[in-house]
């Protein structure tokens, strides 16, 4: 019936695994459970637990996968040689994947639910997809990753017009219509670019929260790739519904027409110091987030 599909990159994920796995037992469903490697360099034999504890019990000396007893056939644990992207992971794993449903989960996140299955049982339905959502442990802080903290809390948490890929349910037959596009490198896009080809998916409240965040330089650094993504994207023209998905795309377009580009360009390379000082601090703006999205989108523009 479900197959549940991890992509998984650096992290540990016995204890999603184990989560999922008890959630599962109890509902007496056929399921399945696939943890695939990008190309991780770190926690593999961690993550190699998860597949070969049965025919190794005494490997198990930690609690958190004390409950995975006989799950060898339904638990799998493949580990790519190399990164292959963010799109193709997910399609690879679609490709293994045994079941008519397809729960993806990424590796970061943790689930705080009993019922976190069972609430996607109902939507197991030809030709549905569902978005359970993300959300972000009100208790932790960290200057150091205050961009995304921020930007999770108040724009990705109540989240209900984008598709997002952290936590979705999703009908096989649907996903192999149309897959996650695999021109797109590098971080970002993605989801966006499968969003607008979907067009149509329910947002259901069953929210996992999402632990592994980057610092802000890092986060800067990968909004700065999603962004030249996204102006490339639009420069195809493959996709002409595009800025109505975007809302730093759409404002780029009336800038656009408005003859203004030149200017944003000129203003945001005479604050961009300033900017990038404030997104690093404690206490980032999300108005100066915006500005440094459209002040990259701007120089994107330059480079034609």
């Amino acid at each position: 019936m479900l197959s549940i599909l991890i992509p998984v990159y650096n992290l540990d994920v016995t204890r999603l695994v184990n989560s999922l796995y008890n959630q599962a037992k109890m509902l007496d469903i056929d399921f399945e459970i696939i943890a695939m490697e990008d190309g991780s360099k770190f926690f593999t034999g961690e993550n190699s637990i998860i597949k070969n504890f049965d025919s190794n019990p005494k490997s198990l000396t930690d609690d958190n996968i004390k409950n995975l007893d006989g799950s060898q056939n339904r638990i799998t644990h493949i580990i790519l040689p190399e990164n292959i992207g963010r799109s193709a992971i997910r399609n690879r794993l679609a490709d293994t994947a045994k079941y008519p449903f397809l729960l993806f989960l990424d590796c970061d996140v943790e689930i705080d639910k009993d019922d976190f299955l069972k609430t996607y049982l109902p939507y197991c339905k030809e030709n549905v997809a569902v978005i359970g959502g993300i959300k972000y442990d009100e208790n932790y802080n960290n200057p150091n990753e205050s961009l995304r903290l921020m930007y999770g809390r108040r724009r990705e948490s109540n989240n209900t017009q984008f598709f997002v890929t952290p936590n979705f349910l999703i009908d096989k037959n649907l996903f192999q219509k149309i897959r996650f596009d695999e021109t797109i490198v590098g971080y970002g896009c993605e989801d966006l670019i499968f969003g607008v080809k979907l067009k149509d998916f329910t947002v259901i409240d069953n929210r996992v929260i999402h632990k592994g965040l980057p610092t802000n330089e890092k986060f800067l650094d990968n909004t700065k790739n999603a962004i030249e993504n996204l102006f490339t994207l639009y420069q195809s023209g493959e996709y002409p519904t595009l800025p109505h998905n975007s809302r730093v795309l759409s404002t780029f377009v009336k800038i656009k027409k408005l003859h203004l580009v030149p200017l944003v360009r000129l203003s945001f390379h005479l604050f961009k110091t300033a900017i990038i000082t404030n997104l690093k601090s404690p206490h980032p703006s999300l108005f100066l987030f915006d500005i440094y999205k459209l002040g990259i989108i701007c120089d994107s523009a330059k480079r034609l």
